[in-house]
């Protein structure tokens, strides 16, 4: 159900003339979750989204529109706007120049504050190409003069079964190289703890996992006992994995980062164990199985 920006209840309109704290993302699964907790605990919300119709409908928020790579529009939507939380655009082969203009846009407005979800290993030299781009835009943001705070979050938990496709096969240069996968959920209740409470945080790094190390041999036989149907690991050479998703006539840029993903894993970038979720939240992050139990209602 839609919001129109146009007809957002009087609560609402009440609420937003008091409204510091901006989510981008607000359609997507980690963006709206974040949006509900904040909703949740009061928190009065402006809703960063390309499609204020699509935006969800929760009290104590506003939508305003606004794309990564529109200056003019994002600064315009960010007006009044002191914390945000800014969750990394869609990939594309333009992304980095997005995130630097979105940036930009946010110092202008005056945003003090900037919350963004970057990944685990980022760094100029990352195996996983797509976290070098995560990296440039940490540095852009520790330039920029503004107040920031980096989550970097270890691969997603919940799209392991959307790796196996409907072949119910995850298969990728991983070897025996291992990942602390966590769940999207633990990071949507870190950065709502943060956001409700920005100042303690301020130049920190946190490096958000889920409570254990897997394999993807592992986190795939986790998955067939949790789901109760099969799902298996092929272990691909680079050369294999570039193949078997050449059929998707994706561009270089995309086949590499996905196939890169893998090759993280193997080189041990992603091996990582933190408590940073406890620490931030109170409570241990979710195991893959845990997870798992959860959607099917245990």
């Amino acid at each position: 159900m839609g919001t129109d920006p146009q007809s957002v209840p009087d609560a609402s309109e009440n609420a937003a003339a008091n409204t510091e704290t901006a989510v981008t993302g607000a359609t997507g699964r980690l963006g709206g979750a974040v949006a509900r907790l904040l909703s949740e605990a009061g928190v009065p919300v402006r809703l960063i989204v390309r499609d204020p119709a699509r935006a969800p409908q929760l009290p104590g928020t506003t939508a305003a529109q606004a794309g990564y790579g529109d200056r003019q529009t994002a600064g315009a939507a960010l007006q009044g706007i002191r914390t945000l939380f800014m969750v990394s655009a869609d990939e594309a082969p333009d992304r980095l120049e997005q995130h630097f203009e979105f940036i930009d846009a946010a110092a202008d407005a005056g945003v003090e504050h900037i919350v963004y979800t970057s990944f685990c290993g980022a760094g100029p030299d990352a195996v996983f190409t797509l976290a070098r781009d995560h990296f440039a835009t940490e540095e852009k943001l520790q330039a920029s003069g503004l107040k920031y705070t980096l989550l970097r979050n270890n691969l997603y938990q919940d799209v392991l079964t959307d790796f196996a496709g409907p072949e119910r096969i995850i298969r990728g240069p991983a070897g025996n190289g291992r990942a602390g996968f966590v769940a999207r959920e633990d990071v949507a209740r870190v950065a709502a703890k943060i956001l409700a409470e920005p100042f303690a945080h301020a130049g920190f790094t946190y490096e958000l996992t889920g409570p254990e190390s897997l394999t993807m041999a592992e986190a795939a036989a986790i998955i067939t006992e949790a789901t109760g149907r099969p799902v298996s690991f092929l272990n691909e050479t680079v050369e294999e994995a570039y193949a078997s998703r050449a059929r998707y006539q994706a561009p270089d840029w995309q086949v590499e980062a996905w196939v890169s993903t893998y090759t993280a894993i193997a080189c041990g970038e992603l091996d990582k164990v933190t408590n940073d979720v406890e620490l931030l939240t109170g409570h241990r992050p979710l195991s893959l199985r845990e997870l798992l139990d959860q959607r099917r209602g245990r």
